[in-house]
């Protein structure tokens, strides 16, 4: 690993269990450590060896129900981080006995004892060749915790399918979403001849101020930071004056629009771009008296027209290499799943023709043996009208034909395939509940927050962009040590310059100033250092207000980093990430990395020190 990037991330929100903390503790060990590995190695693989064989009696015995016992629910306890042990392996054998010569291996101090068998450990990862998760972690490709997860006590994983178990090209497919919005604009008799699909105008996590016609950037507290009027960025002043007073408020839903997903993505762009056509004048006044709400209400409308009217799916089912993006490691990953225990769902607000169609063609070729897709799933539910689908119960429908046929159903079955339906049936159906379900996703309202709020579900957050605000972060490092270094300096000079301006008031009134030495100073030394301190001030305002500008460029030159908001706080994307979910990472196919067993923990927050801006802000992502 190169350096930049260990301490980019040394303090990231990443998480692995304890075998991959002590990878990481031998793997950092002096250089005479690891010099004398090579010396260790026939001691240590022997000591690797007695990790993996069970013996009893003199004899060899198979690994299974005769050692290891596995944690059912009915069993099951709460750990040091009151995490449920429901599906943790036990030896039935006694501990210190289940190696045959273990005592004289395992007794005495477990600090001692954990030393050895890591370092053993680390060698055997070493020569098997497997990837472990700290190298994962350490990658765009990490899964980053907000809360310990222990995946283990999962019974459950449930899956989104648009933009979670399936990618789309963002340029294809939201460029066609925005051409069929366009035509029916313009078949509405709205302007939009000379326009064009820019998806660098807007990111996940803005909101469309419905009533001012802004799209904006809130930190963590509904603070606006950043906004833009039309497709024109707005200035620090023109925020002030307009935002300055006022907290953004998700719950007004006839005021504020969060742009959640990618699908979100077409919309903003086409209203941004028709604010510019409303205030140029150029919309006909046959089309009534227009504002900027009445505005957005005409764009939603014509992209929905898009999706409903089923020509943009049509379209992506005739011609699906065109539009997605197949990962070859997703089914894979999910196969791990499927073999260790764990039941899987497919949950989607698609029709059954869109995704069967899909999910051909992004999973049959890579999975084994000719399996099909359907044979990855314990259920699919598809129309599952969503985030309805968690909140209150619909009619459920059994898929009984090919051709999407259907008829009422009252329950459902494993292996079934229906539409429509309810949560809470699903967790009947299942006879599981509330924490023992993950559920996957890229929605943050309506996969994953509806489904914590309303369920107790467990919660993970696929967010593809993560991968490049990472490469981001690492290439933006010196920039941003530059930029703390200048604040810092400014820091110094201004505590002085506000110190001298005491020492000056309190002159004027007569009384004596806060030391010895300040007293000290002549009117004419005080003045002269303040005005030297006030013009130095200045001139880094300037420099430093230039670099909070293009903080963040790397990642989009309008609106900065995905996570963050201003150099010191988060964004309001990223406190609804870590509000609603568990772990979040950038696609399904991260699983690979890690193991069905992992126990993800959250890590312990850093503080805003503004001497260590990288530590800051690699906890964003």
């Amino acid at each position: 690993m190169n350096l930049c990037a260990h301490q980019v991330f040394d303090r990231m929100l990443l998480c692995g269990d304890m075998a991959t903390r002590l990878r990481f503790a031998v793997s950092s060990s002096s250089p005479v450590l690891m010099a004398e590995l090579p010396d260790l190695k026939k001691r240590n693989k022997r000591r690797s060896v007695r990790m993996i064989k069970c013996r009893a009696d003199g004899g060899r015995v198979t690994v299974g129900d005769d050692v290891f016992s596995v944690t059912t629910s009915s069993k099951y306890e709460v750990d040091y981080l009151g995490q449920s042990t429901k599906g943790d392996l036990n030896l039935k054998l006694d501990p210190l006995h289940s190696f045959g010569n273990g005592q004289a291996t395992l007794e005495g101090p477990i600090e001692e004892v954990a030393r050895t068998e890591a370092q053993a450990a680390e060698n055997l990862i070493r020569e098997l060749g497997i990837e472990g998760p700290f190298s994962a972690q350490h990658s765009p490709r990490g899964i980053f915790c907000s809360r310990t997860l222990n995946l283990r006590s999962i019974s459950v994983i449930g899956y989104d399918m648009d933009y979670t178990l399936m990618h789309y090209n963002v340029m294809a497919w939201e460029g066609r979403a925005y051409d069929y919005c366009m035509e029916n604009l313009k078949s509405m008799g709205f302007p939009v001849d000379g326009l064009s699909f820019d998806p660098e105008l807007v990111i996940r996590g803005l909101m469309i101020d419905k009533e001012k016609g802004n799209l904006i950037k809130a930190d963590r507290f509904g603070y606006v930071q950043r906004a833009m009027h039309g497709t024109n960025m707005l200035s620090k002043k023109a925020v002030s004056e307009i935002y300055g007073r006022e907290l953004v408020d998700l719950r007004n839903q006839s005021r504020w629009e969060f742009l959640n997903t990618f699908f979100s993505v077409s919309e903003a762009v086409a209203y941004a771009q028709m604010v510019d056509r409303l205030d140029g004048g150029f919309i006909s006044a046959d089309l009534g008296t227009l504002d900027y709400k009445g505005l957005y209400k005409a764009v939603a409308k014509a992209l929905f027209r898009a999706h409903v009217e089923g020509q943009l799916k049509s379209e992506i089912m005739s011609k699906p290499e065109l539009f997605v993006e197949p990962d070859p490691e997703l089914p894979l990953a999910l196969l791990d799943q499927k073999e260790a225990g764990k039941k899987l769902l497919l949950i989607t607000n698609s029709d059954y023709h869109y995704t069967d169609k899909m999910m051909k063609h992004s999973f049959n070729k890579f999975l084994p043996n000719d399996m099909d897709w359907r044979n990855l799933f314990d259920m699919v539910i598809v129309s599952a009208r969503k985030p309805e689908f968690f909140q209150m119960s619909h009619p459920l429908y059994e898929v009984v034909t090919g051709e999407g046929l259907m008829r009422p159903c009252f329950k459902a079955e494993t292996g079934g395939l229906y539409s429509g339906g309810s949560a809470q049936m699903v967790e009947s159906s299942l006879n599981v509940h509330g924490d023992e379900i993950l559920y996957v996703g890229d929605h943050i309202y309506t996969d994953v927050s509806v489904s914590k709020v309303h369920l107790r579900w467990r919660t993970a957050l696929i967010c593809r962009e993560l991968e490049e605000e990472y490469m981001a972060l690492i290439c933006s490092r010196g920039h941003r040590e530059e930029l703390i270094e200048l604040i810092n300096q400014k820091e110094v000079v201004g505590d002085l310059f506000n110190q001298l301006r005491l020492a000056l008031q309190r002159r004027s009134k007569g009384r004596p100033a806060q030391t010895l030495a300040a007293t000290n100073l002549d009117d004419q030394e005080l003045t002269e250092t303040m005005q030297k301190l006030l013009i130095v001030m200045q001139r880094l305002d300037d420099k430093i207000g230039l670099m909070l500008e293009s903080d963040g460029e790397l990642f989009n030159k309008r609106w900065g980093f995905l996570s963050r908001a201003g150099l010191w706080d988060k964004s309001h994307l990223m406190r609804q990430i870590e509000k609603y979910a568990d772990i979040y990472t950038s696609r399904v196919s991260n699983f690979l990395n890690y193991t069905p067993f992992m126990y993800f923990r959250s890590q312990e927050q850093a503080n805003n020190s503004k001497t260590d801006c990288q530590e800051y802000s690699t906890n964003q992502i």
